[in-house]
């Protein structure tokens, strides 16, 4: 029997105790956000704050302090915080039933949404799983030996995944040759992306590759050399096909398949800044495509595409954090940016054009943000829209926040309106690390 389906782990209850029947007198951890002006990050001091509520024994989820500012355009409070003994986590996924996450233990946990019950965890053999991605049943995960598994998750009243190939499939010659399988990666997954109609699995990788996986025939149909450094990132247009990827060389690149073969094209090279490019993001509406890349810089830039001629066009950048960006997720004409600086963004795009505003600054963490995922809980008919943000640090938390975002109310952008203390306070804000991560960023140990 395989190993891996032998080790798959059930339903282990977290229980939140009486948190969920707390008195009234027990304030939940909210949050109120102002809004900034476009394509700027001013955010509004803590002005008040209590300690975080007792937890029921036995449980390992803890709470965060009330946090209160003067307007709210947009409010969060922490549902639940969770500290992972076995490793940092590198990757969250969501499908419709589940939370999953992969981390450097080699176990990849499931949990149940909303209420973040553990139903159960997979426990890999080969190495810590850096890359992670759900796709209806199907769940992609990327493994320290350089191979995907893909599962089958379809059932949502237990937890039993099923294994339904490892890519590449070993050769039955393999044990006749020392050199691995030409189809494989040489070192980490660090990414992966699905195309939806064509049924492509898109895997990137630090040997600065990107391949194609046809699942249904369990092979590799393309391999190219994308980059000079690590790939970092790949998204996909589910609507013309075009694969984004970024990389440590600085470079975001667009790539199209070749109509009727299975190769790769490179279309055009994004290249708008000198630090690595860490993420990815893309955004598309009725009126407009934009895609977005987070850099060491700390800097988030945008290009918009042309409706005609289909090129990328720079439109500008998002500034506001510290120190690097390293994740990112569009959802409508919102984008979340976490960051080496221990905090997560919310940035909203205006409609009808590119102009961007900051609308809030989440804080809770102690460690870089290392991934984050984003699913839609409520939208009602004023438009007001509540969402669940689940993020990861390398403090070894994983949080996860009910955020609510009311409708865009026009600014005064007069230069008269200016608050020179709420810019005074911006340039006095420094993030607040964890000491164990300030030791390994001295020691060059950068989100490895």
């Amino acid at each position: 029997m395989d190993e891996e389906r032998k080790s798959i782990k059930l339903p282990r209850r977290l229980s939140f105790g009486s948190n969920q029947q707390s008195s009234s007198s027990e304030a939940p951890s909210i949050h109120f956000a102002s809004a900034a002006r476009p394509s700027t990050a001013v955010s509004e001091p803590s002005i008040d704050a209590i300690p975080p509520r007792p937890m029921s024994p036995g449980t390992p989820w803890t709470l965060s302090p009330v946090r209160t500012s003067s307007s709210q355009p947009l409010l969060y409070h922490c549902i639940a915080s969770l500290h992972r003994h076995e490793g940092n986590i590198f990757s969250i996924t969501l499908s419709k039933d589940f939370i999953f996450t992969g981390s450097e233990s080699s176990r990849i946990h499931a949990w149940k949404q909303p209420d973040c019950t553990e139903i159960g965890y997979i426990k890999a053999t080969s190495g810590q799983v850096r890359a992670i991605l759900a796709y209806g049943r199907m769940l992609f995960t990327a493994h320290g030996d350089y191979k995907i598994r893909v599962w089958d998750a379809s059932s949502a009243e237990n937890f039993r995944p099923k294994k339904i190939t490892t890519l590449p499939q070993r050769n039955r010659f393999s044990n006749l040759f020392s050199k691995k399988s030409s189809q494989q990666h040489t070192d980490h997954i660090s990414c992966l992306a699905y195309n939806k109609e064509d049924k492509l699995l898109y895997t990137g990788s630090w040997d600065k590759s990107v391949k194609a996986w046809k699942i249904n025939e369990k092979r590799c149909v393309d391999s190219f050399i994308a980059h000079e450094g690590h790939v970092n990132g790949i998204v996909i247009n589910q609507e013309d096909g075009c694969v984004f990827t970024c990389s440590s060389d600085g470079s975001v690149k667009i790539w199209r398949r070749v109509f009727g073969e299975s190769s790769h094209i490179l279309t055009m090279t994004l290249k708008f800044q000198l630090s690595p490019v860490n993420a990815l993001a893309l955004s598309l509406s009725n009126s407009t495509t934009l895609l977005y890349s987070g850099s060491s810089d700390g800097l988030i830039n945008f290009w918009e595409k042309e409706k005609m001629s289909g090129r990328y066009n720079h439109g500008g950048f998002l500034q506001g954090h510290h120190f690097a960006v390293l994740c990112l997720v569009a959802l409508g004409e919102l984008i979340f940016s976490g960051s080496e600086d221990a905090t997560i963004r919310v940035w909203r795009r205006e409609e009808g054009n590119c102009f961007h505003s900051c609308l809030s600054v989440i804080e809770g963490h102690h460690g870089p943000v290392r991934c984050l995922a984003v699913s839609l809980e409520t939208e009602n008919v004023v438009r007001v829209k509540g969402l669940l943000v689940y993020s990861a640090s390398l403090d070894q938390t994983f949080k996860v926040w009910r955020v609510k975002v009311f409708p865009t109310e026009k600014l005064n952008l007069d230069e008269s309106t200016k608050d020179p203390q709420r810019e005074i306070l911006e340039c006095e804000t420094s993030p607040v690390l964890s000491p164990s991560w300030v030791e390994k960023k001295l020691q060059g140990n950068f989100f490895q």
